[in-house]
């Protein structure tokens, strides 16, 4: 295992930032704050006013061993959206990324295993078929969104991030 954020430390949770729909016009927010118990709070509402719909976390992942890892693993405590993990291969802002979605229970903390083989490539809400599959070496970025027309309030507590 390797792990890539533990929210227990500034220094271990790295420097994430926030990609709205607000970047197409929408209205939605969201922000991302450190709790003092040890883990993040990925929160806010998601709206369909002005074509919007989504709202997500990112950061940029230093990848320093290019192990061949098999699939991610995060524990979190959701409200029972669903909401998806998803990874990019550059640093760039747009573009394609893979994706894999998870159901979070209200509540309750989990730990959800995704293996890469499970993440899609997809481009603004499409699937693409064209492009390779996901390596764990490739990996430059790695983000959280809430889509699919989930209007309303969100909270996802986020505890750790590892790779398996």
């Amino acid at each position: 295992m390797k792990s890539l954020f533990d929210f227990n430390s500034q220094e271990s949770s790295g420097d994430w930032f926030i990609v709205n729909d607000d970047v197409m016009g929408g209205v939605s927010k969201s922000e991302i704050q450190m709790h003092t118990d040890g883990y993040a709070i990925f929160r806010g509402i998601l709206s369909s006013e002005n074509n919007g719909g989504f709202a997500s976390i990112r950061a940029v992942i230093e990848m320093n061993s290019q192990k061949d890892f098999k699939g991610v693993l995060i524990r979190v405590r959701g409200d029972g959206n669903v909401y998806s993990l998803r990874f990019r291969t550059n640093t760039g802002f747009d573009g394609y990324a893979y994706q894999a979605k998870f159901q979070t229970d209200e509540a309750k903390w989990m730990e959800v295993r995704l293996p890469f083989s499970d993440f899609e490539p997809t481009f603004r809400g499409m699937t693409l078929d064209n492009k390779p599959g996901l390596e764990s070496k490739n990996i430059q970025q790695i983000g959280v969104l809430i889509a699919d027309y989930q209007f309303g309030q969100f909270s996802l507590d986020i505890d750790w991030i590892k790779l398996y």
